[in-house]
Formats: structure tokens, sequence, C-alpha cells
């Protein structure tokens, strides 16, 4: 696991960040709690922070509660506060404040070790109801708030001049399917469209019973649409079983490009406008978000 240490003195710093090396964790010590902080921000594999409540420039109450609003509910971390304060007057104020655990210190080995045992157990949890939060559980592909969160991230990493382009998929004419072959068949055409997607190795995701979204990160509307083309292709020759006889498969795709003052709503919007347009025009087909018709099966 790997740990920040945040605590003015030298000595006790080196002590606690030995103490911690010995448990066969990684650790990475400051003095400055505003340091710290900027470090836990931009390394998200930091899973728990030790920080001594008596640290500046952010005090240690401060740096427990911006600590977890920088967690939020998407990454597990653990904060665990260190004082010297041994009456226990300030605990309900510290966990209050954000911080998981308390510790008098100087911390002795077997309590140290003990606690962050503990940590770890509670991370683990922590990370395995994340992912079966972020996860469609039909399909194993990103559920809709996974896949945003994602997209979001993926924005935010955008440089100028990058490529970004994002497909809208929808299942032709499921509630029919569901009507004649039942849901359990509807069920395993949901899952057979969503192997299709997890083979062109995007970011993808079930956004809704029969929606999917895709985003390419490095794909302009060229490589975009031969991605897209491939997927309306093999989603055609799909034969799922099904109650009447195998079930014939076809999707329309909606296509839009990133463009400057773009954002992740206004791009998904242009490629679900691409959607509305590739259903109205027939289905089983790609449109992209100018109105322009990439590829059309008959």
């Amino acid at each position: 696991m790997r740990l920040v240490l945040v605590e003015p003195g030298l000595i006790l710093r080196k002590t606690v960040a030995r103490l911690i090396e010995e448990g066969g964790h990684q650790v990475e010590a400051f003095s400055d709690s505003e340091q710290a902080l900027a470090y836990v921000a931009a390394h998200e594999d930091v899973a728990c922070v030790i920080t001594s409540l008596e640290v500046a420039p952010i005090c240690g109450l401060e740096l427990c509660w911006s600590l977890r609003s920088l967690a939020g509910t998407t990454r597990p971390l653990a904060v665990i506060a260190m004082s010297t304060d041994r009456a226990g007057g300030r605990l309900g104020e510290v966990l209050d404040s954000g911080a998981d655990d308390f510790i008098s210190k100087p911390p002795e080995a077997i309590e140290l070790h003990a606690r962050l045992r503990v940590v770890e157990r509670a991370l683990s949890l922590q990370r395995k109801l994340i992912r079966e939060a972020d996860t469609d559980a039909l399909t194993q592909l990103h559920s809709r708030g996974g896949f945003m969160r994602r997209a979001q991230a993926s924005v935010a990493a955008l440089k100028a001049h990058d490529l970004l382009s994002a497909l809208m998929i929808d299942i032709d004419h499921f509630k029919a399917i569901n009507d004649r072959h039942g849901h359990d068949s509807g069920d395993r055409v949901i899952r057979a469209v969503a192997d299709v997607l997890k083979e062109t190795g995007a970011l993808a995701g079930r956004i809704g019973g029969e929606e999917f979204a895709v985003l390419m990160p490095g794909h302009g509307l060229g490589s975009a649409g031969v991605v897209a083309d491939r997927i309306q292709k093999t989603c055609a020759r799909l034969r799922v079983p099904g109650r009447r006889g195998p079930i014939q498969v076809t999707c329309s795709l909606g296509l839009a490009t990133w463009a400057e003052g773009d954002t992740l709503e206004t791009l998904l919007a242009r490629a679900d406008g691409a959607l509305y347009a590739a259903k109205a025009g027939g289905r089983n087909r790609v449109m992209s978000g100018t109105g322009h018709q990439l590829d059309r099966v008959s």
C-alpha cells in the first residue's frame, strides 16, 4: 500500500516512516501539509494518509477535510489523524472532519501495523463496491455513471489539437425483439452487442436499456468512422438464439467528433442527435453529427 505521512518534526517523521516501511508499505513523507495535499491529488495510487494534527500551512483538521473532499465517493482513500493529545477529547472533531481513525503519537509499531491492516481490509471492500457500482451487471461494460466519470477524465486530459470522438449506439427494434422472443433473449442480444463493443478496446458503457456509448480518444472523423462501420457491420452479422429462432441484430449509430468549445455533454448530445437521424433515416446505419451518412447496409 502506498501512503503519505505528514509530520512537521524531523525525528518523528523519520521514525514513523521507518515503521510504515517495516510493515511492507511505501511512504512519501512531508513536513508541509499543502505540499502533501498536492501530492495526494496528483497520485491516485496513494491509498492512505497519516497526518499529524499539528501541521501547517493547512491545519490538521482542514487537511483531513480537504482529503475527504478530494477522495469524494469514487476514490478509495483512508485518513488517519495523529496527535499528542492522548485525552481523546478531540476524537469526535477529528472524525467529523473526515478522518477515518485516530492514533496517538508517537505510535507504537504493533498498533500502527494493526491499524494499517484494518485500512487495507476497508479499502479492499470499498474498491469492490466502487467496481460493482461502475459496472453494468448484464454486460460487464461500464455503467452509465462509470462511463461518464471516465469520459469526464478523458476530456479533462485533452490538450490542444487532441482528437476525440464519441459514438451513441442503439439496438434497432429492441421492443419487438423482447415481445417476440422474450426478455431473456433480449438480454442475450444486449450482451452480444456489448461483446462487439468490447472488441474495439475503446471506453464503452451501457447507458440505457438497449443504448450504449463509446468514447475514442485519438480518433478523428475518419478513423472513428472506420470503427463505427466495423461495429455496425459486425452487429448486422450477429445471429442470437431466440425463442422463435435466430435473432438478426442491427444497430443504429451516431458519431460526433470533438470541436473547440465542446464539453462532454455537448459532444454526446451531437452524437445522440446523429443517432436519432440514423433511426429516422431507416436504421442499421452510421450517421455523423453533421448529418453526413457514413455507411448504410441495405
